[in-house]
């Protein structure tokens, strides 16, 4: 039983091994299917979870799902997540000119990052909006609106522009002026887009760790901040070029070099910090360092199944950021082929 035991792992890892794609391939760029779901298809074929991380939007392509979503990669940092019945298209894939539009149904943008020389825009319902900070931001093509969950972002329609910021929306399939108006955020977290958008991030966020780890103090591979592919996760996850950033839900995603600092759990273990998305002291973004906590009390989930496969033994999970360290360049590993 035991040489069995062993064999079936060392087929595993050598499985793994040689899925992790060769470090000369091409870099993830935006367009790059990162997810898929039920029913989904690009250009009319149909989309699987063996096409995740070698299908690419060109310009003028568009995604549609039916019973199904799918997440896109734009630029590092940040990803297009589009719902039941929704359809979406790629209309620049430069990474300082990218813009997405959606045609039907409804959408969410995670920005994780941004830089300045972004320039990162939503098209939909004749109306332009470019995002222009860290932050979650909703898009629904049927109801005409625009939704700053988190964030800022500048709506451009005709002659109209409006800055809208968190907790704000613009209804787009109105004939007068264009105006930002608040709205009850909470009424939107039980919807099924925003629950599969934290969701996938909290799992990005987990692959971010494991797959981190491997480049700690600069190992093979790492060229700077970016995309990179987690075989154990089938998806690419972001890392940053320094520090711990957080994402609009609070998961954390660490540089090589502060990767040590992130919380882990195991199967039926721990985690060693405080449990919560913020497992630093402080203000998340003060710059604070981690401290344990003397009895850690709630057990470490297992992922949902149909996100990720796994791996055997435990894997290393993430709640949340610290202090908020900058990165920039648009560097990324190679997807998978």
């Amino acid at each position: 039983m035991k040489l069995s035991w062993w064999k079936t792992l060392g087929g595993f890892v050598l499985t793994a091994m040689l899925s992790v794609p060769a470090w000369a391939a091409n870099a993830a760029l935006p367009g790059t299917l990162n997810y898929v779901e039920g029913q989904a298809n690009v250009g009319g074929q149909s989309l699987n979870a063996k096409q995740i991380g070698s299908v690419e939007l060109q310009p003028g392509q568009k995604l549609d799902t039916d019973r199904g979503k799918a997440e896109i990669l734009l630029t590092p940092g940040v990803f297009l997540r589009v719902g039941n019945n929704g359809a979406a298209q790629l209309v620049s894939s430069s990474l300082t000119n990218t813009e997405a539009r959606i045609n039907e149904g409804q959408a969410m943008v995670e920005v994780a990052e941004i830089h300045k020389d972004n320039l990162l825009r939503i098209a939909s319902n004749g109306a332009t909006t470019q995002l222009l900070k860290v932050g979650l931001y909703g898009f629904d093509a049927d109801s005409g609106a625009v939704r700053v969950f988190k964030g800022e972002a500048l709506v451009q329609h005709g002659e109209q522009q409006v800055k809208v910021k968190g907790g704000h929306e613009v209804d787009l399939n109105t004939s007068a002026k264009l105006k930002s108006r608040k709205f009850d955020k909470k009424s939107y977290e039980q919807s099924d887009l925003y629950r599969f958008s934290n969701l996938r991030s909290e799992y990005l966020a987990e692959a971010n760790v494991d797959i981190a780890r491997t480049y700690y103090a600069g190992g093979p591979g790492w060229s700077g901040p970016g995309w990179y592919w987690d075989p154990f996760f089938t998806s690419y996850t972001w890392i940053p070029g320094n520090g711990i950033l957080y994402s609009p839900f609070g998961w954390g995603f660490y540089s090589p070099g502060l990767v040590s600092y992130a919380p882990i759990f195991y199967r039926g273990g721990y985690y060693p910090y405080r449990v919560g998305r913020y497992p630093y002291y402080g203000h998340p973004g003060g710059g604070h360092w981690p401290r344990p906590v003397a009895r850690p009390t709630i057990a470490a989930p297992r992922p949902a199944a149909g996100f990720h496969p796994g791996a055997p033994g435990g894997h290393m999970g993430v709640r949340g950021g610290g202090f908020h360290g900058g990165s920039g360049g648009f560097h990324s590993s190679p997807r998978p082929r």
